[in-house]
């Protein structure tokens, strides 16, 4: 029964490595989360000097604190903010709407692992190709630096989105 067990234990771990390493990764070893878009909304954003449309999903893990109101996240909680270049509607010029994909990026929460980047894991897929951004990683420094200044805020820069 153990050898099965074993055996079964086995299978699975090769089966979760050989659908990984279909996956992009990061070079700090983030590897892309290809669900993240059934994740739910956490919050829409735009971001002025890149003219990008940005939304925010979480996954379940995520969501449910930040519902709750728990800080800091709990590990295993990701994070996904999916960027688009803005483009004006073409029938109807007041308005944007997102254009040609540009980014997502991961905050993935494990306060071990990460504990020199306030608990946080940073990673970033660019263009169609989703290309893992940084040649090594100590691309992380430039991340958490942005997020440094939202410190008391878990170094999340996003709130859940206020709906009645």
């Amino acid at each position: 029964m153990r050898k099965k067990f074993l055996a079964c234990v086995a299978a699975l771990s090769v089966a979760g490595s050989v659908a990984a390493a279909d996956r992009p990764v990061a070079p700090n070893g983030i590897a892309l989360y290809s669900d993240y878009l059934s994740w739910k909304v956490i919050a829409p954003s735009y971001r002025e000097d890149k003219g990008q449309i940005r939304i925010i999903t979480g996954n379940d893990t995520a969501v449910a604190a930040l519902r709750a109101g728990t800080k800091p996240l709990p590990d295993g909680s990701v994070l996904a903010k999916v960027a688009w270049k803005a483009e004006k509607h073409p029938s109807f010029p007041v308005a944007s709407e997102p254009g040609a994909f540009v980014q997502v990026e991961f905050m993935v929460k494990d306060a071990r692992k990460y504990k020199d980047t306030g608990g946080w894991g940073f990673a970033r897929f660019v263009g169609n190709q989703l290309q893992p951004y940084g040649k090594d990683s100590s691309f992380v420094a430039e991340c958490f630096g942005c997020h440094t200044p939202v410190a008391g805020n878990d170094y999340l820069f996003t709130k859940l989105v206020k709906v009645p």
